[in-house]
């Protein structure tokens, strides 16, 4: 049985014949979904912006680096006004992966308070750093795990470090990369296709959340995401070509 580490290899290996598959083959199509809405922003930074924010800024820089590799794309929630959890997958049936953009945040009781311009905020500058979440009970979980993998491993090679805060409550699929069970996540579940949950970092942490407001640094790790997504779903491109032989 192939380790989680010769998989990874293998999805990285894969990436180019996404490109090569381009020509004779329709390229995948990946629902990037923006996390929280207008009503429900979701965390507030240290500094006091919603991760609503963030979570569309990430999103928008991963739609760009995605179709850069000749990967469409669907935006769900551009608006920030989607009516449920279960409507955004409902919303893209026909993707082939859901990918929905978060940022975390600590629990109450790890917070301390600070001023930052004249306004009484929060922080936590203890836990730094990406998680990535799958659901047992999504109808791809294999693929799932692997594009996981494969995300967790292109952001470290990148330099970029996971959290483990996240294992104290959830499960790990994948120690080494960050990569977590959260079966009842109705984002994860409810999705027709393979689905992952990325956590992009913890907006609390004051360091962190100036990094994750930087246009630059979210370019750079968009990059990686993508990357990552495109060799996984080389990957079973190469199988489905296979299989129809």
């Amino acid at each position: 049985m192939a380790t989680a580490t010769e998989s990874v290899r293998t999805a990285l290996a894969c990436a180019i014949a996404l490109c090569a598959a381009g020509a004779t083959a329709a390229p995948p199509l990946v629902a990037v979904d923006i996390g929280h809405t207008l009503d429900a922003p979701g965390a507030i930074s240290a500094r006091g912006r919603p991760e609503l924010e963030f979570n569309h800024d990430l999103a928008r820089a991963l739609v760009k680096a995605l179709e850069a590799r000749g990967i469409d794309t669907v935006l769900v929630n551009a608006d920030g006004r989607i009516e449920s959890l279960a409507a955004r997958p409902a919303n893209v049936p026909h993707a082939d992966f859901f990918i929905s953009i978060h940022h975390d945040s600590t629990g109450a009781h790890e917070l301390t308070e600070w001023e930052w311009m004249g306004t009484s905020q929060t922080f936590n500058d203890r836990w730094s750093g990406h998680s990535l979440f799958v659901s047992r009970r999504n109808p791809d979980l294999a693929l799932s795990t692997l594009c996981g993998r494969s995300i967790g491993a292109r952001l470290q090679r990148a330099g970029f470090v996971p959290t483990h805060k996240n294992g104290r409550k959830r499960g790990y699929v994948d120690f080494e990369h960050a990569l977590h069970h959260f079966d009842n996540l109705i984002v994860l579940y409810r999705a027709e296709q393979a689905a992952l949950l990325f956590e992009a970092g913890v907006i609390k942490h004051r360091d962190e959340e100036l990094l994750l407001r930087d246009a630059r640094y979210q370019a750079r790790m968009a990059d990686e995401i993508a990357t990552g997504l495109a060799a996984c779903l080389s990957t079973r491109s190469d199988d489905i070509t296979r299989d129809a032989r």
